[in-house]
């Protein structure tokens, strides 16, 4: 909303100053702060009313350490992350951007779902909480809505590669690239030399027509990723500050690559591929960790709340949103592969279990206990060194993302 008030008062009314609001790294600077402040000093009021509310977390029994010090600890805190994010982000984007309406679909939609599964929880006395066939099927729905909206929209482009330079006006600020925008399922593939994969193509031995029909591909595909990244964050979040900690690492080197996927001249000088109006993502991301970081201040350890599922499922929502748009899913096993390492570890120690139950009647287990957080736990790591060896091998990957930019 701001944005088109000083739009306004810079092109009707020339007031000095209020042009500033058109640079990405203005505003996505302003949110950082505001969305920080917001979560740091609402947190506490909204922690407070969640105390009087009786909203407490109910702690199972599984013989961890510290672990019963945890029950009656407010949660639902991921409400924090979600106004914290929001707030700055309706005030400070373009809210015609269709990167942005989808971003803001996604934040309610999966805070919905995981608001609903708390609720359960807390209120309902079911520690089962929304069966799980429900939680699908809302991730399932956000994937067809958001696969549908990249497919179909006519605002979602790329940008074709041209060999011919790209010429810059700093008079007039007009930037003009000899090549053509078009709908394409073009994607980035990590560590290789012709670096983008197109999903259409996957259809080109079944028919000659097979752009018409690539949404048959596209869509699923999205749909695969927002379910397992969403089910990643909501399995990390099992210790203080481990879900919050590593999503802020990993989105703001989705920031990064943003701006520069949504900077024509950037994106050229390193020969990344141009998306033209996702630049505006990167105001959405500054908020999004702002948020995170100030949620971090009250669910650092000893944690004073847990954000829920009403927390994990937006955060994996909305990572996964936005390396969707910004043509970079592909590296989300590297980028947050500490959520596919949780994931994998309940996979494979359920598989393991069933398997050598069947087999030997007697069930066995590769892991002490599963998520893998749990398994260092039972050996012994005391919490807070597990979360910040996470953070640093997160801190890691995010580095070795942040490089393909260049190696391949």
């Amino acid at each position: 909303m701001l944005y088109y008030i000083f739009e306004y008062l810079d092109k009707t009314l020339d007031i000095p100053g209020t042009g500033v609001f058109q640079y990405i790294t203005f505003r996505s600077a302003l949110a950082l702060i505001l969305s920080l402040m917001l979560s740091t000093i609402y947190g506490k009021k909204i922690i407070t009313f969640l105390r009087n509310q009786q909203v407490g977390e109910t702690v199972r029994e599984l013989g961890l350490e510290g672990q019963t010090q945890k029950a009656g600890t407010p949660t639902m805190g991921g409400l924090i992350i979600i106004f914290a994010t929001l707030i700055p982000v309706l005030l400070l984007t373009k809210l015609n951007n269709i990167y942005i309406i989808l971003l803001i679909v996604t934040t309610l939609w999966m805070g919905t779902i995981g608001f609903i599964d708390d609720y359960i929880k807390i209120f309902k006395k079911d520690k089962q909480g929304l069966k799980g066939i429900f939680k699908v099927i809302g991730q399932v729905g956000l994937g067809i809505i958001v696969g549908s909206v990249l497919y179909f929209n006519p605002s979602v482009t790329v940008r074709e590669k041209s060999s011919k330079p790209i010429t810059f006006n700093r008079i007039e600020n007009v930037i003009s690239q000899p090549a053509k925008e078009y709908k394409s399922t073009i994607t980035t593939i990590p560590f290789t030399k012709n670096n983008e994969l197109e999903y259409a193509k996957i259809l080109e031995p079944f028919t000659e027509d097979y752009q018409k029909w690539a949404w048959l591909v596209f869509i699923p595909i999205v749909i695969f990723i927002i379910t397992a990244v969403s089910n990643g964050a909501n399995l990390t979040d099992g210790i203080d500050g481990l879900a919050a900690g590593t999503s802020a690492i990993s989105v703001l080197a989705l920031g990064i690559f943003t701006f520069i996927s949504g900077n024509i001249i950037l994106s050229s000088y390193l020969n990344v591929m141009y998306i033209p109006n996702s630049g505006e993502m990167t105001v959405f991301i500054a908020a999004f960790v702002g948020a995170l970081i100030g949620f971090l201040w009250y669910n650092s350890y000893p944690a004073s709340v847990f954000m829920g599922d009403t927390g994990s499922l937006t955060i994996g929502g909305i990572i996964a949103v936005l390396a969707i748009s910004v043509r970079k899913e592909m590296l989300l096993p590297v980028l947050c592969a500490i959520f596919f390492a949780e994931s994998a570890s309940v996979i494979i120690q359920v598989t393991y279990f069933k398997y050598t139950k069947k087999r030997f009647g007697e069930g066995r287990r590769i892991f002490l206990m599963s998520p893998l957080h749990h398994h260092y736990q039972k050996k012994g790591y005391h919490e807070s060194k597990i979360v910040t060896r996470f953070w640093i091998v997160t801190i890691l990957l995010a580095i070795v993302s942040i490089v393909t930019l260049k190696l391949r």
